[in-house]
Parts: C-alpha cells; sequence; structure tokens
C-alpha cells in the first residue's frame, strides 16, 4: 500500500521523475503520468532522427516499454528524461541496423497541436519538415546532438551522457551543428548574398 502511494502528491504539487520511475515498480498508473509527461519529447526526437512516423511511433511504445520492464536499472545519476532518451536512443541505433531511414512528407502531423488554427498547423509542419530534411543531411554526430538537444529538450551535460562523449565535444558539436543547420535553412537569397561577399 505505501508504494502505491510513494507518487500521491499534495493539490498542486508536482510529483518528480525519479519518485514517478520508484513507484511504477509497483504501480502502473505511475509509469502513466511518466508516459504522458515525457511522450512528446521522445515521439519528436525519434521523429526528426528516424524520418518516418510509423517508425517513431513504433521506436517511441518500444522506448516506453523498455523503460517500463527496466525501470529498476535507473540509478539516479542524471535525469528520467535523459534516461528516457539514451534508451530510444538504444532503439534508433537497433532499428538503423536493419533499415535505411527515410523522411515522409507527413511527419510532422503527430507535432501540431490539434487546437492551432489551420494555417499555424500547415506552417508549423512545413517548418518542422525543412529542419527534418536539413537536420538528415548534416553528419551524423552533428544531427545527433541537435536532435537530442532540441527535440528531445536534454541539456548539453544531458546529451554528452546519452552520446557517451565529454560535455565540451557536445557542444562543439552543437555550435558546429547550428552553423550549418542555419546555413542550410537560410533563404535563397541569403545565401547568394553570403556567397557574392565572400
Amino acid at each position: 500500500m505505501a508504494e502505491k502511494r510513494e507518487h500521491a502528491a499534495a493539490p498542486g504539487e508536482e510529483v518528480d521523475d525519479a519518485t514517478l520511475l520508484r513507484a511504477a515498480q509497483h504501480d502502473p498508473t505511475a509509469f502513466g503520468m511518466l508516459y504522458r509527461r515525457h511522450l512528446h519529447g521522445v515521439y519528436r526526437y525519434l521523429l526528426v532522427r528516424s524520418g518516418n512516423e510509423q517508425d517513431a511511433q513504433d521506436l517511441t511504445s518500444q522506448t516506453f516499454l523498455a523503460a517500463w520492464t527496466g525501470s529498476q536499472s535507473y540509478r539516479g545519476t542524471g535525469t528520467v528524461r535523459a534516461w528516457l532518451l539514451r534508451i530510444a536512443w538504444h532503439k534508433l541505433n537497433d532499428h538503423w541496423r536493419q533499415s535505411k531511414p527515410w523522411l515522409s512528407l507527413e511527419a510532422a502531423d503527430q507535432l501540431a497541436d490539434p487546437g492551432s488554427p489551420v494555417d499555424e498547423h500547415v506552417g508549423r509542419r512545413l517548418r518542422v519538415e525543412r529542419v527534418a530534411a536539413a537536420l538528415q543531411a548534416l553528419s551524423p554526430d552533428r544531427a545527433e546532438a541537435l536532435a537530442l538537444r532540441l527535440f528531445g529538450g536534454l541539456t548539453a551535460g544531458e546529451v554528452a551522457g546519452v552520446m557517451g562523449r565529454s560535455e565540451a565535444a557536445v557542444r562543439m558539436l552543437l555550435h558546429r551543428g547550428l552553423h550549418d543547420l542555419q546555413e542550410r535553412l537560410a533563404p535563397p537569397e541569403m545565401a547568394e548574398r553570403e556567397t557574392k561577399h565572400d
């Protein structure tokens, strides 16, 4: 009984992720709360990295299943979000060993808020497609660091933990990756102006 109440909080008080994960070993509703809290970030990361909506959905399911069945493997070092994205990263690498990723034009549907106006939805969808395509064209390490940081919502230190690199190396990947991404996303007229000035 005590385990089930471990995740209960006073009204208006939010329970931290680590407490929910510990409680989830005995109470599936605690894991459900954790799932709802991190679903969007994990899915966005996997969508941008896999480039395919169906694969992202499958990999997201596999990630949360592995997290639930392996919740006792969380050691409390780093955030639960970083731990979940590390699992997602492994699932994605397993997937890539079996197939080659591609970018679906319908991939951004899940990122839009269903309550937003249609023009906002379309604009957001086009921006996400453009960013995802540009991200796929970067070097794999830079793309991975950017996806974990921008779409997964991790800090540079957390990205370093997921990628098994130093924080300084990740900061350099992020810096260079952002530069590359900005060049790829620059409007054609700006790229022409920069070429003329060089």
